[in-house]
């Protein structure tokens, strides 16, 4: 067996072996703090034998979440963090934060703040135009970043990750399609690419080498006139140049205009149709079809694009999408990833390690239908676990 269950460094923190929980939204935070159901999510996962699990989604304000269920970083949510990590710690596995800005994902109706993105926009979540930031605002993002790891750190995190990816606020600023900025954060790709570098570096100021500081970086958007490969690569170039990230996460797609191509399988468009509140669900059983895309499933789906970042960097990578069975692990760790991350396949069975380790040839449960995609507005969870009911969140704006 290869070395992807032995211990590795990431930063200054070594984990007990590479395989990571990929950030899921767990959606149990009715209340925007930790709740014990978060805790026992993160614990099953730790218990089940990963590396470091990694909870999604922790924004950076208010304004910065995709809806106001979500934690936000602030002193009041540092006591309920610290209990969680100290029983993922407690089960000998590390704990990341994932932070960012939603930008243009946010629901403003939910969240009574207004969306910010990079330029003008409408928001069918809110049915609102959002705010563009201008470079006042851009900073006190910046520094909302810098505030969120520095809480991150105070709660006993191991790391930080910051999203770069989904077409969220600093994926939307990377995107030719929808960043039509005039000032130093639009126009060529090294001035669309100026917000990224400039929260990784704040990030990193602002916990030294405290934590891990790792970013999920989107290859490709999957739409027209969105970022594709050659500059995504360039990004992470200057990235890795900065010297403020310890890794790269590599993933795709757009939550707002193509979720489906980061998940590949079935498309849940009939599930995720009953679950949105009644305008959007109206809208969406007419553009359902274009925007839930379907993508054949097969395993380490996003390992072909990836390839091109492994040849031209030297950083550490982070493999995702279709991680599910040892095969692909190795098959990772051969083409040089230092580290894969599981998402789905943990829903449907937090102790696959474990099997794996048991038995080289298991293979995962998880039949890659999405059916736990539509419950990130109820509870996080595989449909196919009888132990996992659902606990219904509100989703309409209150």
């Amino acid at each position: 067996m290869t070395d992807i269950f032995e211990p590795a460094t990431l930063g200054p923190v070594t984990l007990r072996n590479r395989v990571l929980k990929a950030a899921t939204f767990e959606g149990r935070t009715p209340d925007a703090l930790v709740t014990d159901d978060l805790i026992d999510f993160h614990r099953e996962i730790a218990a089940g034998g990963v590396g470091m699990t990694t909870v999604a989604y922790c924004a950076v304000a208010p304004g910065g979440r995709t809806d106001r269920h979500q934690i936000w970083m602030r002193p009041e949510a540092v006591p309920g963090l610290r209990r969680l990590t100290d029983a993922v710690h407690a089960e000998g596995a590390a704990a990341s934060a994932q932070i960012g800005h939603a930008g243009p994902v946010a629901n403003a109706a939910s969240n009574r703040v207004p969306a910010l993105s990079p330029s003008p926009m409408f928001s069918p979540l809110s049915m609102s135009r959002m705010r563009v930031p201008d470079e006042h605002q851009i900073a006190e993002v910046i520094a909302a970043h810098a505030n969120a790891a520095r809480l991150a750190a105070e709660s006993g995190f191991d790391a930080v990750e910051i999203h770069f990816g989904h077409n969220y606020l600093v994926s939307s600023f990377l995107s030719p399609k929808l960043n039509h900025r005039k000032d130093r954060y639009g126009g060529s790709t090294a001035n669309r690419a100026r917000l990224a570098r400039e929260i990784a570096r704040a990030v990193r100021a602002a916990v030294g080498d405290r934590l891990a500081v790792t970013a999920k970086l989107n290859m490709t958007d999957g739409v027209r006139g969105g970022l594709e490969v050659p500059e995504s690569l360039q990004v992470a170039a200057w990235l890795e140049a900065d010297g403020a990230l310890d890794a790269l996460e590599l993933t795709a797609g757009s939550s707002l205009l193509n979720p489906m191509l980061l998940f590949h399988g079935d498309a849940p468009r009939r599930d995720f149709a009953k679950v949105l509140p009644t305008p959007a669900r109206l809208g969406f059983y007419v553009v359902g079809r274009k925007f839930l895309k379907e993508y054949p499933y097969r395993d380490g789906f996003l390992l072909e694009r990836a390839r091109h970042y492994r040849r031209e960097l030297s950083m550490p990578l982070v493999l995702l999408g279709g991680i599910t069975n040892l095969a692909t692990m190795e098959l990772a760790r051969a083409e040089g990833f230092d580290f894969v991350a599981m998402g789905r396949a943990l829903l449907r069975e937090p102790n696959l390690l474990h099997r794996i380790r048991s038995d080289a040839t298991t293979r995962s449960a998880c039949v890659h239908c999405n059916a736990c995609m539509p419950t990130i507005y109820t509870r996080t969870r595989c449909v196919f676990r009888p132990d996992q009911p659902a606990e219904p969140l509100t989703t309409e704006p209150a």
